[in-house]
């Protein structure tokens, strides 16, 4: 059966055909090609991410008895990597600051702990560091660079609020982003 060429064409009064015109094919290709492309370069945005995710925090509420726990699966031992903590607060966050207790736990079982302190606002003028959308304030503030893992397997990030209450309010979403060194910075 041959192929039609032609397109059949109708409104209320009339039907008509007219003939494909040159940039009707390529009107039709790009139809798959413009997704296509917009997939790839997206895709080419986390060249050089390790991992990145952000825990949402139920009701903007963070207590002290839940840590929050990140699982990464690591299979490169030869690169240098730098690990971001990241942080969403509102803008009626009461602190300047945020102080975290940091476990990471490597493959062998042994765990570093260490404490930060993520400036999230000029304490002297109050303005916020960070980007800003409406009310939301994003830090992505670096935590430790140029590391190395030092084997394969599965590494758990544990982050505890430790600000002095129980229950902190007004931080919605905490974050872990391990780029590898010299990868574009988001």
């Amino acid at each position: 059966m041959a192929e039609n060429k032609y397109v059949t064409l109708s409104n209320a009064k009339n039907s008509y055909i007219r003939r494909p015109k040159k940039g009707d094919m390529i009107a039709g290709r790009s139809f798959f090609v413009l997704p296509g492309l917009f997939i790839l370069l997206l895709s080419s945005c986390n060249n050089g991410v390790l991992y990145q995710k952000y825990v949402s925090l139920p009701d903007k509420v963070w207590d002290v008895k839940n840590p929050l726990i990140f699982k990464v699966e690591v299979s490169d031992t030869m690169n240098y990597y730098n690990i971001f903590v990241n942080v969403r607060n509102e803008d009626n966050y009461t602190y300047s600051n945020l102080y975290l207790f940091i476990n990471i736990t490597s493959p062998a079982h042994t765990t570093e702990k260490d404490t930060m302190e993520c400036m999230l606002a000029d304490p002297n003028t109050g303005k916020w560091f960070g980007r800003g959308l409406g009310d939301i304030w994003d830090n992505k503030i670096l935590f430790k660079r140029n590391v190395r893992f030092p084997r394969k397997g599965e590494y758990l990030f544990s982050y505890t609020q430790a600000m002095r209450t129980d229950k902190l309010s007004m931080i919605r979403d905490a974050g872990l982003s391990i780029e590898k060194v010299g990868a574009p910075r988001n």
